[in-house]
């Protein structure tokens, strides 16, 4: 089944294509299989889905809007063949193709300059999305109608400020729910192929609860939540994004999300403060972000805070490392070596720091300090330190920078600081230069080497003015050894790298890797193969195991990496 679309853009020759069955992206980006060269159409403007039955049209958040026969659309909408589609200036119609594609064509007679239709180019490859769902736009619908009376028999807003508990006002709103999809299920209004319960327990969600973020939360294999405005919900399952077919009926619903998030952290979200950062109930990080600073509506970023903590057997189950590396690591720890933990963003860094933690003899006192509470440690003497935004009016902000330097009146034995982004590296540095040895910490980073630039860079944003050489003989005094962890194709998160701070020499600080990541090749699953192998060099601090009670196998660090292998 193909069907052909006439194209009309103002100052353009109308045009025709020919598209197979599939879906695809309608936009000015050069990506979008339906090309459309008018400024007044978004990059990623609409989605138009061809089945062998039924045509459809989604508006992805678009500027200026997607219109069917002159009415814009709010919901994916169903075409027939005299129904007009206006994206920006551009105005389209789908209708069946009178015949196939020949498969070989023959040449034709070259068409003069002022011919009007330009010659179509070859079909485009389908999209590789989901495929449509056709009841998507009726349980839309049915739930805009459903809320709408929801809100007329409940005010909502006001029972939400009300001295009402949250259990009170859930029991109300369900009970509310549940009458008014009774009578519509009485009338025999509600459309055949939805189901009653799914559809009260999503109003639920959004009258009172998080949305369909619910769900997600409750799904341990989901690690992130993306909400790209009310039509697009993204998830990471397995290092991997998907997109879900639950979406939000509009901004409003988004907004109010974000505010059951906010309001009772103290914090706000409005035009004269667009973004704000919180977290859950569970510690789930949560960041938010609506116009006019986001252009497609308002957007929620959760990174999930994980149920169970996991363990050097997770670890090696996962492949993040071997049990010979972990040996190697705890070793590390116990001699009160400095590491940091590298890596991009969403490789795992706070995960393995709070295993390495966990490495740490319970007789230590150990001071963690975070941006958001994320570590979990079992040591009986733990004293947990949080940074604090700013309030309302813009005031009583405590960052990063105060917390390490309180933390040292504090008479730590172990300081870990969540992530190293600003001015707090110096006195990070200072520390661990100053009697505190054996802290841990992460940085943002793509390579060991990387880690030095960054670290350099980071001590110049704490205002202090000191020659280049300085810094750099700070970090090589300080610093120990650099775990390198990194998120691969297939999704997996690995450590890649194990490098040691060997000291300076001239204006450069040595470094030398221990341990590398080696890839072997990918399974017919798409999962990567590759083994961390010893580079052949010997750790400097290896003679001093001895003298700590500590061993190690000197096989370990043989080059070919066998003591590594599974």
């Amino acid at each position: 089944m193909n069907y052909q679309i006439t194209i009309a853009i103002p100052g353009q020759a109308v045009r025709q294509i020919v598209f197979p069955c599939g879906a695809y992206l309608v936009g000015r980006g050069l990506d979008c299989p339906l090309h459309l060269e008018d400024g007044s159409v978004s990059e990623l403007h609409a989605k138009l889905i061809l089945t062998p039955t039924n045509v459809w049209i989604e508006d992805l958040g678009s500027s200026n809007g997607t219109m069917v026969n002159a009415v814009p659309i709010r919901e994916p909408r169903l075409l027939d063949d005299r129904a007009v589609v206006t994206v920006g200036s551009t105005v389209f119609r789908v209708s069946p193709a009178a015949q196939a594609p020949a498969p070989a064509p023959t040449p034709a007679p070259a068409a003069p300059a002022s011919a009007p239709m330009a010659e179509p180019p070859p079909p485009p490859k389908p999209l590789p999305e989901e495929k449509p769902d056709p009841l998507a736009a009726v349980r839309a619908e049915v739930k805009a109608q459903i809320h709408a009376e929801l809100v007329k028999r409940l005010d909502l807003k006001r029972l939400a400020t009300s001295s009402l508990s949250a259990e009170a006002l859930g029991a109300r709103v369900r009970e509310t729910l549940q009458a008014i999809i009774a009578e519509v299920t009485a009338r025999r209004a509600l459309p055949a192929g939805l189901d009653a319960q799914a559809l009260e327990e999503e109003l639920y969600n959004e009258s009172v609860r998080l949305g369909p973020i619910e769900t997600f939360l409750a799904d341990e294999s989901v690690t992130e939540i993306m909400v790209n405005g009310p039509r697009q919900v993204y998830v990471e399952r397995h290092g991997k994004l998907e997109r879900s077919p639950l979406t939000f009926m509009d901004e409003a619903s988004v907004m109010a999300v974000i505010e059951r998030i906010v309001s009772p952290l103290g914090r706000r979200i409005d035009e004269s403060q667009p973004y704000v950062d919180a977290r859950l109930a569970d510690g789930s990080r949560v960041n938010a972000i609506i116009p006019p600073l986001s252009l497609i509506g308002p957007c929620i970023t959760i990174r999930k805070f994980a149920k169970r903590v996991l363990t050097v057997e997770d670890f090696i189950r996962f492949g993040t490392w071997t049990q010979a590396m972990a040996d190697f690591l705890k070793v590390c720890v116990l001699l009160r070596k400095n590491i940091i933990v590298a890596g991009g963003t969403g490789s795992g860094k706070t995960t393995l720091l709070n295993v390495l933690s966990g490495f740490i003899p319970p007789s230590d006192r150990i001071l963690t300090i975070e941006d958001a509470a994320e570590l979990r440690l079992n040591q009986p003497h733990v004293v947990r330190l949080e940074a604090r935004p700013p309030n309302i009016e813009g005031r009583g902000a405590v960052t990063i920078r105060d917390l390490v330097r309180n933390a040292l009146r504090m008479r730590p034995d172990r300081i870990i600081v969540g992530e190293c982004r600003g001015g707090e590296s110096l006195d990070m540095l200072q520390a661990m230069n100053t009697g505190h040895d054996g802290s841990l910490t992460t940085v943002h980073a793509n390579s060991p080497r990387d880690v030095i630039s960054r670290l350099e860079t980071m001590v110049l944003m704490s205002g202090v003015e000191l020659p280049s050489r300085a810094i750099r003989e700070q970090i090589a005094s300080a610093v120990d050894l650099v775990v390198q962890e990194a998120r691969l194709a297939d999704g997996s998160r690995r450590i890649v790298s194990v490098t040691e701070v060997m000291g300076m020499e001239g204006t450069q600080i040595v470094m030398q890797e221990l341990f590398t990541f080696r890839q072997r090749g990918v399974d017919p699953q798409g999962r990567i193969l590759g083994d961390l192998v010893a580079t052949g060099t010997m750790p400097s601090f290896y003679d001093t195991l001895s003298s700590r009670g500590l061993s190690l196998d000197p096989a370990l660090f043989a080059a070919e990496g066998e003591g590594l292998r599974q």
